[in-house]
């Protein structure tokens, strides 16, 4: 029987520690310029010295791609403005990390969100240098 106890113990450790590191993953977001420097870093694979500039992000946030949309078309031009889904009409949450702190804290939200749009708006994927912008100016809120 004593080892019976011994497996107990042991499993119940091992589930509590699963349990509480569960717990802290929700808790390890990034701030914004890590995740801003993720980018930057794998465009810099493509162009030594490449830094994001904000006003290329604004000029790519605004401009009308591959199916006439742009992401401004449901942020708005303001991205610390509330938008609207252009198709559904849902209320989406301001972009800019000023308005909505919450935003650009998860790197894997920010990937499938970046992910997404550039294939709705854009019509294929953004390389990582005009996300690297697009989130320079996010986080610039201009």
């Amino acid at each position: 029987m004593f080892p019976i106890r011994r497996l107990q113990h042991s499993f119940f450790s091992f589930a509590c520690a699963v349990f509480l590191l569960g717990l802290s993953l929700p808790g390890q977001a990034e701030t914004p310029q890590q995740i801003l420097n993720s980018y930057q870093d794998a465009a810099r694979t493509q162009a030594a010295g490449f830094s994001a500039s904000s006003g290329r992000g604004g000029e790519f946030f605004r401009a009308k791609h591959g199916k006439d949309w742009s992401c401004s078309s449901c942020h708005t031009n303001d991205p610390t403005a509330t938008g609207k889904h252009i198709v559904t009409g849902k209320t989406i949450q301001p972009m800019a990390v000023a308005a909505n702190p919450e935003r650009l804290t998860r790197p894997e939200k920010v990937e499938k969100w970046l992910t997404r749009n550039c294939k709705d708006v854009v019509g294929r994927e953004c390389t990582a240098a005009e996300k690297a912008d697009v989130l320079a100016f996010l986080i610039a809120g201009k």
